[in-house]
C-alpha cells in the first residue's frame, strides 16, 4: 500500500444501545480505489459520515493526510468529497445552478467556478441539459449530477456511497468511466456498493464490515483465496475406490463425494479436468458432466457475513 491518506484507528460509535462501530481499524493509501462493503446496518454509512466530518466518533482516532482529523477541522474537510447515497442535489435548481451552488460553498468564484462547472457538465454528459431543472432529470442523470457536485471542489479523497443505485446501464457505465478517470488523475476513492460486481471490477483492496466490526481487509486476490476453486464432476459406473483414485490426480487437493459424483478442490480446473478424463477412460467410468466454480467477491461476502436477509 502507498502512503496512507486515510487512517482509521479503533473507531467506535454507539447510538443508544446500538453499536454502530465496534473498534474499526483500516488504512487507505494515496491513489487507491478502495472498496467498502457490508450488509444493511453494517456500519458503512456511519463510518463514512465520521470520515467526512458529518458525525463524531465516540472513540478511536481518524487521520487524514497524516494529520489528526476532528469534525470541526474545515481545512481537512475541504480535501474530502462525498457522493451521497441519498441525492444531495436540489431538484428546483438547474444542473448548472446546482454545481455553482456547491462550488461557492467551497469558496470557488468567478472564472474558476464557471470553467469548473462547464468542465464537469461535459464530463458527466449533461452539457446539453445544463439549464434544465434537476427535478426533470432521469434517475441516471441525477446520479451523474450528484457525482459532479461531489467533486466540484477537486477533492483529494472521494467517498462514493452507492453511486449507481437505480440507474440505467448507460449511466452506470458513464459513472464508472468518470470514477476511473478521477482515480487515474490522482483522486483517492473509497467506493461502497451493494452491487458486488462493481467493487470487484473497480477496486483492488476491499474491506468488509458487519455489525460494526471489520471482518476482512485485503487485496481482491487475497480475499478470493479465502474460498476454494472447485471442479464438480458427475460420473457413472465408478467403483467404490474411485474417490481415492481421483485424489491421486495431479492438482487435486481434496475430494468430496456427492450423490451424482464428486467435488474436487483444485488450483487449475482445466488441467485437473484433463487428468480426470484420462482416469475415467482408463477405469471404464463415464464422465457425464463437469463444471468449474471459481471464487467471486459475492461468494466471499456471503461466506463472511452470512445469507440471512438484512432489512
Amino acid at each position: 500500500m502507498s502512503h496512507p491518506v486515510l487512517e482509521v484507528i479503533d473507531a467506535r460509535k454507539r447510538y443508544g444501545k446500538t453499536v454502530a462501530l465496534a473498534g474499526v481499524s483500516l488504512a487507505v493509501g494515496e491513489g487507491e480505489m478502495f472498496g467498502l462493503l457490508g450488509p444493511n446496518g453494517a456500519g458503512k454509512t456511519t463510518l463514512i459520515s465520521i470520515l467526512c466530518g458529518l458525525a463524531a466518533a465516540d472513540g478511536g482516532e481518524i487521520r487524514l493526510f497524516g494529520k489528526p482529523f476532528q469534525r470541526g477541522d474545515r481545512d481537512l474537510r475541504r480535501l474530502v468529497g462525498l457522493g451521497t447515497q441519498d441525492l444531495s442535489i436540489y431538484p428546483g435548481l438547474t444542473a448548472r445552478e446546482n454545481l455553482r451552488f456547491f462550488g461557492r460553498l467551497y469558496g470557488i468564484r468567478g472564472a474558476d467556478l464557471t470553467g469548473r462547472v462547464n468542465e464537469l457538465l461535459a464530463a458527466v454528459g449533461l452539457a446539453d441539459r445544463a439549464d434544465d431543472r434537476a427535478g426533470t432529470f432521469s434517475g441516471g442523470m441525477k446520479r451523474r449530477l450528484n457525482l459532479a457536485a461531489a467533486v466540484v471542489h477537486r477533492p483529494r479523497l472521494l467517498f462514493l456511497d452507492e453511486p449507481t443505485t437505480g440507474v440505467d446501464p448507460q449511466s452506470r457505465n458513464h459513472i464508472f468511466e468518470q470514477v476511473k478517470a478521477l482515480n487515474a488523475a490522482g483522486t483517492t476513492v473509497v467506493y461502497t456498493s451493494h452491487y458486488l460486481e462493481e467493487v470487484q471490477t473497480l477496486c483492488r483492496r476491499i474491506a468488509v464490515l458487519d455489525a460494526g466490526k471489520l471482518l476482512a481487509c485485503d487485496t481482491l486476490p487475497a480475499l478470493l483465496k479465502l474460498l476454494d476453486v472447485t471442479l464438480r464432476v458427475a460420473v457413472s459406473g465408478a467403483a467404490p475406490d474411485f474417490a481415492d483414485r481421483l485424489a491421486a490426480v495431479p492438482g487435486v487437493k481434496a475430494v468430496r463425494t456427492r450423490l451424482d459424483g464428486f467435488t474436487l478442490v483444485v488450483d487449475d480446473p482445466a488441467a485437473v479436468l484433463a487428468g480426470v478424463a484420462t482416469l475415467c477412460a482408463a477405469a471404464g467410468v463415464t464422465l457425464t458432466a463437469a463444471a468449474a466454480r471459481e471464487p467471486t467477491l459475492e461468494r466471499v461476502f456471503l461466506t463472511l457475513t452470512g445469507r440471512e436477509l438484512r432489512d
